[in-house]
């Protein structure tokens, strides 16, 4: 099997063998089994570092629908090997956390450890397939997984109800996503990411070409908690701490920042694609950052401020995407460019703080049985080590030296001055929203650290006795929080690793002539950008400091009117519109239902024949028509009729049994006397049966039937009839193929068979026939051993 694939698929098969571990060896963490599955994937990826942007895209495929052509294409280029790094090196550290932060007494880790595996290797596949199918495929078993993690204390309601919410919403863009990609196959004719790239400026002429980009825009922004569709996010919170480090904060978040980038070679240097991409994530960024202030849940501040973070990224490959506008001059589109390698470099350093953020949000929440801000304080003393990794990570976040979170904030204010200077002039919008929204971010950064960490605290207010974290527990965080440190000052080792590569993966047009070098600098002199940090600095302590004068501001939004509001009465509108019409139509009534299967026969097949072109009624060839069958179809329609008048049961079974042996007799006639025997058999065995079943039947009441129900009835009877008779001679006229008959009237010389009816069911389809033997015979099976029970249920009750 190809590398690329069995670091797929290695996740997934894994998994199939947790259970038998965890049952196996109960009294070893079952964490310790599947953590080699990580370490293994990330080796193999590190392996390739560093990537070279000249060389090819290392590409592996194989034939997995080749008749539509669908492949199991993966390729790994700078970007995707970005991302699988993050994906194998946080989920290796997530477990290692997991293994001191889950029970093995109290916890089901067979099940939390398949659904992990699960996801990861549906994000591998996601981020490394080539095939647009292939993708939405993974795309959707992340969503899967995701619902069975969130909802992995399923005990709990507001876990049932997060991962419903987050199924309904990223499940719902996917759908919209798949509809895009098959636009992008019907104007391209493949499915190939690589070739579509490479026929971008084809499908930018196409009339598909606007509504693919808004559907694939609508599966990225649910995937990543854009606005308005961050409302999952915060809510899926009640996972498990290892899951909320890992989902929600360094991969399947990152999933629709991954798409975009992915795709900015097809949709980059569209007005439509920079404006939505662009106005969609300062929006974000700024809503995100501001709601994060009034949490007062670590948890639910931390999911407010991923949602503002993946939207910086969003914007910023919203600028970047600038680049790949036509008639553009060279050193700007240089600027552009490097707004999206500050995306691509904020994704890393937000995987690493907020993965380190989660952790240790996690481990105060299991060292003193809270999470609500109200009630911690002076933590401190007890946790000196956690109180240090939360000002690594947060300060990060808010972007101050000397961690990585500065380096790529900078070169995120950069981005936004850049599309200001060399756009329209009320883009002066990006880069006040985007300082605006870092004051935000710097002050609950400062609430996160200072109100957790220091101030007077009260013992009495917590559920646990707090001290500080096992060493195990504090291992994954620490790692992150030295990575943090270590890439402030060697960006430029990530630059050129990955960066630089992933760089020739979103501008591929730029790499014949050369694109710009991506160089992270610490000091560009007293520039703007500078000064828009110290002055977030500055505003952030001020707002910080008089926090209870202005957090008042949070209690006059209007809680009615909020997306969540929205959301839970637009599901409970469709629940009661869906249980109005289905008590309308489900009355109980069996006329009813067969009033509506009828008349939608009738609509749809017969309103098909007689509008289709071309229709052939060909009645030429047919044979003639002899009086004994002209009396035999009189017989037929005279006792169908009696059947329909007649108020007599037994009369009415009678004309029943009567159709049936009259068609026997057609049977004869067209000299098919096999058919004809099983008619007869059937046709005595029911007419024995109904017999049986009416006699136990009450007697039947002559009820006066209303004109309408009779029209109604009358029309839908005639429709039916119609519609058959349309469709026979409709099969009889219309031929694709030559018709197979022809061949089975050589079944003496094929099967040394004279009767062509015998040679079919056991030499032709001899297969299909023993196994409907031995259908029959199971059945006979059940039969026989219910009515042995019954037998032996009486004698011994």
């Amino acid at each position: 099997m190809p590398f690329l694939h069995a670091a797929v698929l290695f996740p997934f098969l894994f998994a199939v063998i947790v259970p038998f571990l965890f049952k196996k060896w109960r009294k070893i963490h079952t964490g310790w089994f599947v953590l080699i599955v990580p370490l293994l994937i990330f080796g193999y990826f590190a392996a390739r570092l560093p990537f070279d942007p000249a060389s090819d895209p290392v590409t592996e495929s194989v034939s997995w629908i080749p008749r539509l052509g669908i492949h199991f294409t993966l390729y790994l280029d700078g970007l995707t090997l970005l991302l699988a790094l993050i994906i194998s090196g946080i989920g290796f550290l997530v477990v290692l956390y997991s293994i001191f932060y889950m029970s093995k007494e109290r916890e089901a880790l067979h099940n939390f450890y398949i659904y992990l595996l699960c996801f990861m290797g549906a994000m591998l596949g996601l981020v490394l397939s080539d095939n647009l199918l292939v993708l939405y495929t993974f795309w959707e078993i992340t969503s899967i997984s995701s619902f069975l993690l969130i909802a992995y204390w399923y005990q709990r309601k507001k876990s049932r109800q997060g991962a419903v919410k987050s199924l309904l919403i990223t499940m719902s863009g996917g759908f919209a996503m798949l509809l895009g990609f098959l636009m992008i196959y019907a104007a391209t004719g493949t499915l190939s990411i690589r070739e579509i790239i490479a026929s971008a400026d084809k499908l930018a002429e196409h009339a598909l070409f606007t509504p693919a980009l808004l559907l694939i825009l609508l599966g990225a922004f649910t995937k990543s908690a854009q606005f308005p569709f961050h409302i999952w996010l915060p809510d899926a919170m009640e996972a498990p701490t290892p899951i909320s480090a890992y989902l929600h904060s360094a991969t399947m978040v990152k999933a629709g920042v991954y798409l975009v980038a992915r795709l900015t070679p097809v949709f980059g240097g569209q007005a439509e694609w920079f404006w939505l991409v662009t106005a969609g994530g300062i929006v974000t960024l700024f809503w995100g950052s501001f709601l994060a202030i009034r949490q007062i849940d670590l948890k639910a501040m931390l999911a407010f401020s991923t949602v503002s973070q993946l939207g910086l990224m969003m914007s910023l490959l919203g600028v970047g995407s600038l680049a790949l506008k036509p008639d553009l001059a060279p050193e700007t589109a240089a600027l552009f460019a490097m707004a999206s390698a500050a995306a691509l470099f904020h994704l890393f350093n937000h995987s690493i703080f907020k993965g380190c953020l989660f952790m240790v949000v996690g481990i105060i929440d299991h060292e003193t049985g809270t999470r609500d801000i109200r009630k911690l304080g002076g933590l401190i003393g007890f946790m000196p080590i956690s109180f240090t990794l939360t000002v690594i990570g947060a300060f990060s976040m808010a972007g101050l030296p000397p961690f990585s979170g500065f380096l790529s904030k900078e070169m995120f204010f950069t981005g936004m001055l850049n599309a200001f200077r060399h756009g329209s002039g009320w883009l002066i919008v990006l880069p006040v929203l985007a300082w605006v929204a870092s004051v935000f971010t710097f002050v609950y950064c400062m609430i996160l650290v200072f109100k957790t960490f220091t101030g007077p605290g009260d013992p009495k207010l917590l559920d646990k006795t707090a001290h500080e974290a096992s060493p195990g527990m504090l291992i994954s965080p620490i790692v992150l929080a030295l990575l943090i440190i270590a890439f402030f000052f060697m960006p430029n080792a990530l630059a050129a690793a990955v960066l630089q590569p992933s760089m020739h993966s979103l501008f591929p047009s730029f790499a014949a002539r050369g694109l710009p070098e991506v160089h992270v600098s610490h000091w560009h002199g007293w520039s703007v950008e500078l000064f828009m940090t110290i002055g977030v600095v500055i505003a952030g302590i001020w707002l910080f400091k008089h926090l209870a004068r202005w957090e008042g501001i949070f209690e006059q939004l209007p809680r009615k009117f909020t997306l969540n509001t929205a959301f839970e009465q637009g599901l409970i509108g469709m629940e009661f519109a869906s249980s109005r019409i289905t008590r309308a139509y489900m009355t109980g009534n069996v006329r009813h239902y067969l009033l509506y299967l009828f008349g939608f026969l009738v609509l749809m097949l017969a309103g098909v024949l007689l509008a289709r072109p071309g229709t052939i009624w060909d009645l030429s060839q047919d044979a003639p028509i002899h009086l004994y069958e002209y009396v035999l179809g009189l017989a037929l329609v005279a006792s169908a009729l009696y059947m329909l008048f007649t108020t007599s049961r037994i009369s009415s079974i009678v004309a029943l049994s009567a159709v049936g042996y009259l068609i026997a007799l057609f049977f004869i006639n067209f000299r098919a006397p096999d058919l004809a025997l099983t008619q007869l058999v059937v046709e005595t065995i029911s007419t024995g049966l109904f017999l049986l079943c009416f006699h136990f039947l009450p007697k039947m009441k002559k009820e006066l039937a209303r004109l309408p129900l009779k029209i109604t009835n009358l029309i839908i009877s005639i429709g039916v009839g119609v519609t058959l008779t349309l469709i026979g001679l409709y099969a009889k006229g219309y031929r694709v193929f030559e018709p197979i008959s022809s061949f089975y009237e050589n079944s003496y010389q094929l099967a040394g068979a004279r009767n062509m009816v015998n040679a079919i069911l056991v030499d032709f389809r001899g297969f299909d026939t023993m196994l409907e033997i031995v259908v029959l015979l199971a059945a006979g099976i059940g039969v026989y051993t219910l009515i042995r029970f019954d037998k032996a249920r009486r004698e011994d009750p």
